[in-house]
């Protein structure tokens, strides 16, 4: 964390600390949060959040006039544990104002190898596999990764039921009420995701516009969004945007998020309207949210995140194998 802080600060950048309680925690569909409650001076009682990301806060300050900011900010989510996976975690988020998403990849590749330096290599392990941080990373587009690691054509499969028949032809489990967007997250995860940072890191971007809730379409394709993952030993790192800035449409696929998110599992998110009135007033930006402990656990070579937090919370009840 130092030696991140220090390349943060060499590239200009100013610490923020937002707030991790909100009003709402997020309104992605399958993030889960921790619910709490607020109770004021006068006993009233109001339900409040712990953010899954610092998101929604950062934005805001854009939208007040800082142009480059990074957050060391601990994060909370709900239904994740595991070896990759943890309630409460350190995020590593960033943003600059007025530069786009290409920009905040180079950052990343930065990122990932001034962390391995700092751990003391240049190999990042997981699995019994690595990646070279100091290497030139592979870019990809999701079209040439479902090609060439799935062995399916997204562009020729618009519909769900094609997809369906595509993704089942791999060998994958489809279910008769899994939707377009359940199918994909199905093939990405189990055949194309281990396949990528594998002897480098890879960069997958270019995803499709309904898998990018927080992203803008590309000018010149909008069937797909200025987002991207970052992967190294088949392990995702981070997540970047050309952040969305259009606040009617934002608001229109956060709606339809939560309409989603009441299907699968009963409960729905309030949405932030002071982060979409924010919004009408952020400049153009790009930003990435990276998982700082995953990271860690690359750059030591640890079995699992929990052997690089402090105080894994609410540890004991996972095997790490």
């Amino acid at each position: 964390m130092a030696a991140l802080r220090r390349w943060f600060e060499a590239e200009g950048f100013l610490e923020v600390e937002p707030a991790a309680l909100a009003t709402s925690p997020g309104n992605e569909t399958h993030l889960h949060a921790f619910r709490t409650e607020a109770v004021g001076p006068d006993g009233s009682r109001r339900a409040a959040y712990l953010h899954t990301s610092p998101e929604f806060a950062m934005k805001k300050l854009l939208a007040a006039g800082e142009t480059k900011i990074a957050a060391f900010a601990r994060v909370f989510r709900n239904r994740e544990a595991g070896r990759l996976h943890a309630p409460e975690f350190t995020m590593l988020e960033w943003y600059r104002a007025g530069e786009g998403y290409g920009a905040v990849m180079e950052d990343t590749v930065r990122i990932v190898a001034a962390a391995a330096a700092a751990a003391g290599t240049v190999q990042l392990r997981f699995n019994r596999l690595t990646a070279d941080a100091a290497a030139p990373p592979e870019r990809l587009t999701v079209a040439e990764a479902f090609r060439r690691h799935a062995g399916i054509d997204i562009a020729a499969n618009p519909d769900r039921d094609r997809f369906a028949a595509a993704a089942a032809a791999t060998g994958l489990r489809v279910a008769t009420d899994d939707t377009w967007s359940d199918i994909f997250s199905r093939v990405l995860s189990e055949k194309v995701e281990p396949k990528l940072g594998i002897g480098r890191v890879t960069l997958l971007h270019e995803y499709p516009a309904s898998e990018a809730a927080l992203a803008r379409r590309k000018p010149d394709d909008p069937a797909v969004a200025e987002r991207f993952e970052a992967y190294a030993c088949g392990v995702e790192l981070a997540n970047g945007f050309g952040e969305l800035t259009d606040a009617a449409e934002q608001r229109r696929r956060f709606v339809a998020d939560m309409e989603e998110k009441q299907r699968i599992y009963g409960e729905r998110y309030p949405i932030d309207e002071d982060f979409l009135a924010a919004l009408a007033e952020m400049p153009e930006a790009s930003g990435v949210a990276l998982g700082l402990d995953r990271l860690v656990m690359l750059a030591t070579g640890a079995p699992s995140i929990d052997f690089v937090q402090w105080t894994p919370a609410m540890a004991g009840g996972e095997d790490h194998g």
